[in-house]
């Protein structure tokens, strides 16, 4: 029997125990922290959507997929129940149960459109999603059924990691007279893992593509700094900023990381502000992910702040690092060897550095800073002009 439920049934939660800690909470505006209004807006047009989102980081996790409409996100339809995606299988037995569910979701909405009055619980519910004897917008609303995968489980994780380096990010971000809650962004990129992948070719922490990295970054045969999470921060702050200055919105910024400058100061042209572009426009491709970015954004940041004000929350730790500029080509052994530091930790301390320079087939390049342990000054006292002492 296909794992199926409504909403209103118990729900199967696979969460940590301070995920059921988040959720003990009320909505109250004395315990849900938000971002500073003037700047991160909420606007009365977005709330079903944050709320919606927040619910994914917070409420329900991989092994869960929620059945929503995807112009309506108030309108869940079901939660499917699936089996560990890392169990032999998954794919299909979970495939299996999205289709089942959604079909049944199908079969319901044909039904109500073709007038039949609603006769179990399951479809009076659905029923009272939408506006009364308009049977139209049943059979429209079976086009618009979309599977979003939980994340609570992940999102956990990556509150866990930002520990690591949420206080350095915001420092960059105030460097540049940017808002330090910026830095809550790669909970919706990457949830904080320097080695995310996307199918569209983005990496890193901050999800640049290649073409975008080499505006910013080095990006080539020997260095990928989309790896580098300090180094892609800085490049994220530049991106932002160019992007406020044109826009002139922190909505409108947000959305344009996703969807690209060009294409916000085109929706901008033909909209006019942030929340007609959100209700109305739908050219190229601004589609949903575009359309919910921002969005995710505010649910991501209110989440991730709410979650790290549990006692004892196991954030990793910042570790204090250094920074040497290179003064010549040098082979990766002949540092390691100096500086008497382990491959690991190195290569740990340097993800920027490809296979050809790890293997040794490439030397390091000139005036590139690597990344160092801080004990490692008292094997090799570093040139004053070519290294730095710095917590990252």
């Amino acid at each position: 029997m296909v794992a199926f439920h409504l909403l209103r049934s118990p729900q199967l939660v696979f969460a940590y125990a301070l995920v059921a800690f988040y959720l003990s909470l009320t909505w109250s505006s004395a315990i849900v922290p938000v971002l500073a209004a003037e700047k991160f807006p909420l606007y009365p047009c977005l709330r079903t959507n944050v709320k919606f989102w927040e619910n994914i980081y917070s409420r329900y996790s991989t092994r869960q997929g929620i059945l929503h409409d995807t112009d309506d996100l108030g309108r869940v339809y079901a939660i499917v129940d699936l089996v560990d995606w890392e169990s032999a299988d998954a794919a299909r037995i979970n495939g299996e149960r999205i289709k089942t569910a959604k079909d049944r979701i199908n079969d319901i909405l044909t039904r109500l459109g073709s007038g039949t009055p609603p006769r179990t619980a399951e479809e009076r519910r659905i029923a009272g999603l939408f506006p009364p004897k308009q049977r139209a917008i049943y059979h429209e609303a079976r086009e618009n059924v979309r599977l979003q995968l939980g994340q609570s489980d992940r999102f956990y994780e990556g509150v866990v990691r930002s520990g690591k380096y949420l206080a350095q990010f915001k420092r960059i971000f105030a460097a540049q007279g940017l808002p330090p809650e910026l830095a809550y962004l790669p909970h919706v990129e990457s949830s904080f893992n320097p080695k995310a992948h996307s199918k569209a070719g983005a990496a890193g922490l901050w999800q640049f593509t290649r073409s975008t990295g080499k505006e910013y970054m080095t990006v080539n045969e020997l260095i990928d700094e989309r790896y580098d999470p300090f180094i892609a921060t800085q490049a994220a702050a530049q991106l932002l900023k160019g992007n406020y200055e044109q826009l002139q919105t922190w909505p409108l910024a947000l959305t344009a990381y996703n969807h690209g400058r060009t294409g916000m100061l085109r929706a901008v042209r033909q909209a006019g502000n942030y929340e007609n572009i959100f209700r109305s426009y739908d050219q190229g491709s601004f589609k949903f992910a575009s359309r919910n970015f921002y969005s995710e954004f505010l649910a991501a940041a209110r989440v991730a702040i709410r979650m790290g004000k549990a006692p004892r929350f196991p954030f990793e730790r910042p570790e204090e690092t250094m920074t040497v500029r290179l003064a010549q080509d040098m082979p990766v052994n002949r540092l390691r060897t100096l500086y008497r530091v382990s491959a690991d930790n190195f290569n740990r301390l340097n993800p920027a550095l490809l296979s050809p320079v790890i293997k040794g087939e490439q030397a390091i390049p000139q005036s590139y800073q690597v990344r160092l342990p801080v004990a490692s000054r008292g094997k090799v006292r570093p040139n004053r002009r070519s290294g730095r002492s710095i917590r990252t």
